[in-house]
C-alpha cells in the first residue's frame, strides 16, 4: 500500500451530496456499533502489538485508540452547542499534541470505556434529532466553515470506520 492508502484506507471524508433519512440512519448505525467492532479488533491484542504504528511514521494503534475517544468526545460536546447554542464556534485543539501526552500511554480499556459512553450519548442524541436539529450549525474556527449538525454525523460516522480501518488492516499483518 502507499503511504496515502496508509493514512486514509477508506478513502478521505467527502462532504455528502444528500442527507435523506436512510443515509442518516446508516450513520447512526454506524456510530452506535463503532464500539463494539472496534473492541472486538483490538481485544486480543498484546501490549506490543498495540504499540505498533499502523504506517510508518503513524500513530500506534493504542494512540489510536486513545484519540478516538478524544475526538468523539470532543465531537459529542460540539453537537451538543451546535443544539444549545445559535451557531457557536467550537474549540478545536491539537490532536497530534494530545497524542503525545502520558494518558496516550495508558492500556486502552479506558478510552474503549469513554467510547462506549460517548457513543451511547451520541446515539440517544441522533436518534431523537428532528430535522431542523439536524440542520443546525456550527463554526470551525480553523477554517470558519459552518457546519450542519448532519455533515457533522456523516463526518463522525466516516471518522471511526476511517481509524478501524487502520486497527484491522496493522492487525492483519502480525
Amino acid at each position: 500500500m502507499t503511504d496515502e492508502e496508509l493514512k486514509y484506507p477508506i478513502g478521505k471524508f467527502t462532504v455528502p451530496m444528500s442527507y435523506t433519512g436512510d443515509e442518516i440512519r446508516g450513520w447512526i448505525h454506524d456510530i452506535k456499533t463503532f464500539p463494539g467492532k472496534l473492541r472486538h479488533a483490538i481485544i486480543k491484542l498484546n501490549d506490543a502489538q498495540l504499540d505498533t504504528p499502523y504506517r510508518p511514521g503513524g500513530w500506534t494503534i493504542r494512540q489510536v485508540v486513545h484519540h478516538v475517544a478524544d475526538s468523539h468526545m470532543n465531537s459529542l460536546i460540539r453537537f451538543k452547542w451546535g443544539l444549545t447554542e445559535e451557531t457557536p464556534t467550537i474549540k478545536a485543539y491539537a490532536e497530534a499534541d494530545w497524542a503525545l501526552l502520558p494518558d496516550y500511554r495508558l492500556p486502552v480499556e479506558s478510552s474503549l470505556k469513554i467510547i462506549d459512553g460517548t457513543h451511547q450519548h451520541l446515539t440517544a442524541l441522533f436518534e431523537s434529532f428532528n430535522d431542523e436539529q439536524w440542520s443546525r450549525t456550527f463554526i470551525h474556527p480553523e477554517n470558519g466553515a459552518t457546519i450542519s449538525l448532519k455533515r457533522n454525523l456523516a463526518l463522525y460516522a466516516w471518522h471511526g470506520k476511517h481509524h478501524l480501518a487502520h486497527v484491522v488492516n496493522t492487525v492483519k499483518t502480525f
